[in-house]
């Protein structure tokens, strides 16, 4: 189990990264395993969440900012650019409230 301790000045850059309901249904698709970006879209599509390309790619580059999800490999198909293939980077996130 991958784990990270963080104290209170570091909880304000995961407070950023998880105030949107969006990146919590990113990271609720990834508990189940890695997924590849065209994935994620199209599940969040058939939720309705899904508000265009850019703004999942914003989505996904906050989230892998604060440290929550990376990147678990690319796949090539179809000759173009490579896609990413997204995994949670941990699995369990501790706050502790007497450290700074």
């Amino acid at each position: 189990m991958r784990e990270r301790e963080i104290g209170l000045r570091e909880m304000a850059r995961y407070a950023r990264a998880l105030h949107c309901p969006m990146r919590w249904r990113i990271i609720e698709f990834l508990r189940d395993g890695p997924a590849p970006t065209s994935r994620i879209a199209e599940l969040l599509q058939r939720e309705g969440a899904m508000r265009g390309r850019p703004n999942l790619y914003y989505h996904l580059s906050e989230l892998q900012k604060a440290g929550i999800i990376e990147v678990a490999e690319y796949r090539e198909e179809g000759g173009g650019a490579p896609e990413k293939v997204w995994r949670l980077s941990i699995d369990k996130l501790i706050i502790n409230l007497r450290e700074d």
